[in-house]
């Protein structure tokens, strides 16, 4: 699963911080940093309402754009940054002149928010690429969905991911989806991922689980850090976390595994852990054995639990001790024992 750590505004306009977080990233072990590219002239008027009021410095929405970006020599920077710490670098434009920029820059795939869904020009412009595209889908329904992927097949995208994604920050279990990633792969052919906002990292092990091919979580460093999407967001370190267990349970699918190979494999560990049938009390040579003379104790190195049915009524070739095991040796023939 390519697990993509989502930055977007959370350096707060921070060039020295955006590096930050591709380092914290990178040490997470996560596959992809991932950016937003805002151009404050070319996405927003000045009348664009605040999703929430976190601000108090920026006036407008169109303000906080303008004093959060960076310019485009800035960008390729952290691009440079984000491939020699071995991470892919993604941003998401939220104008066509942002696409043009990031693809001056240089990016290795096209990440569609899922506000922009139904930007024609952005879709035809990132499909000329070439190169892989990824699209959340929280702002849309089925049809509008429909809509956008005939447009990208029809213009050629070959390698297209669709993220199944819930507008809501943070989003509670009940509201992340995970059933629309099976839904998106049957209906569309496509690989099917999750853009996470629940600020936990219990979502994206469940579908790491359920075989996305993708996961996008927004980073912060501490839940105290300014911004609108911290209360959505994880930690460095819970990133950390994240990236262990969804590299484990990909292990884990990747392997299945033959029963009756492990028992196999566990027979050393059955006679250490299992019982085998003792002799409860000392029994004389010649006993005939009855319930009460069988106890079953480890190790498991002698005859089994399943074995006391027909054990009883069996005479003793031997005398034993008690909690000694009972062996076939220790056991007259049938031919004997009616003698």
């Amino acid at each position: 699963m390519w697990i993509i750590a989502e930055v977007a505004q959370a350096h707060d306009g921070s060039l020295g911080a955006a590096h930050a977080y591709i380092d914290a990233i990178a040490k997470a072990g996560a596959d992809a940093v991932k950016f937003q590219t805002h151009i404050a002239s070319a996405e927003s008027t000045r009348r664009e309402p605040w999703r929430v009021k976190f601000s108090a410095q920026d006036a407008t929405r169109f303000d906080y754009w303008q004093r959060t970006s960076f310019s485009e020599e800035q960008w390729a920077g952290l691009r440079r940054h984000a491939l020699e710490r071995g991470l892919r670098f993604l941003s998401s434009p939220f104008s066509l002149e942002a696409a043009e920029l990031l693809q001056r820059v240089g990016v290795s795939a096209w990440k569609i928010a899922s506000g922009e869904t139904s930007h024609a020009a952005l879709f035809d412009f990132v499909a000329g690429s070439g190169l892989p595209v990824l699209v959340s889908t929280g702002m849309s329904p089925l049809a509008e969905i429909d809509r956008m992927v005939a447009r990208l097949r029809g213009r050629g995208v070959a390698d297209l991911t669709l993220l199944q994604c819930t507008t809501a920050y943070p989003c509670p279990p009940e509201k992340v989806g995970l059933n629309l990633l099976a839904e998106f792969r049957t209906r569309y052919g496509v690989k099917v991922g999750l853009s996470d906002h629940s600020g936990s990292i219990y979502a994206g092990l469940a579908a790491g689980a359920l075989g996305a091919e993708a996961l996008e979580v927004h980073v912060t460093f501490s839940r105290e850090c300014f911004g609108p999407d911290v209360p959505a967001s994880l930690t460095t370190a819970e990133l950390a976390q994240l990236v262990e267990g969804s590299r484990a349970i990909e292990t884990m699918l990747a392997h299945p595994v033959d029963k009756d190979l492990l028992a196999g494999e566990a027979a050393p560990a059955r006679a250490i852990f299992q019982k085998s049938v003792v002799a409860r009390v000392p029994l004389a040579a010649g006993s005939v054995l009855r319930e009460a003379d069988l106890a079953l104790k480890k190790p498991g190195t002698g005859l089994g639990p399943e074995r006391i049915p027909e054990l009883l009524g069996r005479r003793l070739a031997r005398a034993l001790a008690a909690d000694e095991a009972i062996s076939e040796a220790d056991l007259l023939a049938p031919a004997e024992v009616g003698a």
